[in-house]
């Protein structure tokens, strides 16, 4: 059995600071730069274009488009299963774990639908993001306030009925353990209310590839796993934390908790 001896342990440690260090300089000098150009450019494409197109179809391709170019930019590459589960014709729900800020190109690069975010409102009332997020379409919400939280919820599963799929990160936020977190009752309540079937999704090895609170963006592989539909027909506000259960367990079951660390 070959041994390492301390010599070669030290240099081996060395060399993989260095290696840490040149990435994230790389990182900060021409991976974020560039993703702030795109972000730039094709937010303003998008905000244009959104004087012309009421429906957010042109904001939808300005997405996908932005997402395409900061996975190749980032040498980012995703391996995608199970969109055979997707009718791009039939209104969804997106419920999806949450990872990392690299999820959300991910997932409008591979979806092949139409969709919105449903996000907390004081994301609208920023300058520039929130006046996209309000001209794309997507769908502000309450979380803090409970009697109100309950009418926007209600809101956000009338736009569902009348035909627009959202996606929804029902942990709420990003994991920082790198674990699933509990999910948050409010999805499923929304999803109750809409009558419209759940697609879980689960998302591997985003954390690795940028992790939360850093700026070191990093090549790597990831994965995108679409679970069957889960029907939400005939169920009552009864069926919440069973519903909440049955797609945590989807979606748990192709966690990779090491590829997430």
């Amino acid at each position: 059995m070959q041994t390492t001896s301390p010599s070669e342990a030290k240099k081996s440690r060395r060399g993989g600071r260095v290696r840490y260090v040149l990435s994230y300089a790389r990182s900060l000098l021409f991976t974020n730069i560039l993703i702030y150009f795109y972000t730039t450019v094709c937010g303003t494409f998008s905000l244009l274009g959104s004087l012309f197109d009421a429906h957010g179809r042109w904001q939808h391709a300005c997405a996908r488009a932005w997402s395409w170019l900061i996975l190749k930019t980032s040498g980012i590459r995703v391996r995608v299963e199970g969109l055979e589960q997707v009718n791009p014709s039939q209104t969804l729900i997106f419920c999806v774990n949450h990872q990392s800020a690299m999820d959300i190109p991910i997932l409008f690069a591979n979806l092949p639908a139409q969709f919105r975010f449903v996000a907390k409102r004081s994301l609208f009332h920023l300058p520039f993001l929130g006046w996209h997020l309000r001209r794309s379409g997507h769908i502000p919400v309450i979380r803090d306030r409970p009697r109100e939280a309950l009418k926007s919820m209600e809101m956000v599963a009338q736009k569902i009925r009348e035909g627009r799929s959202v996606l929804l990160f029902p942990e709420g936020h990003r994991s920082r353990t790198g674990q699933l977190l509990p999910f948050k009752a409010g999805s499923f309540y929304i999803a109750i209310l809409a009558r419209v079937p759940i697609v879980p999704i689960t998302l591997n090895g985003t954390r690795q590839v940028l992790k939360p609170e850093t700026y070191h963006v990093r090549p790597g592989q990831t994965e995108m796993i679409v679970h069957p539909a889960i029907p939400t027909q005939g169920l009552t506000l009864h069926d919440v934390d069973a519903l909440s259960q049955k797609v945590r367990d989807a979606i748990a079951s192709r966690f990779a908790a090491g590829a997430n660390r």
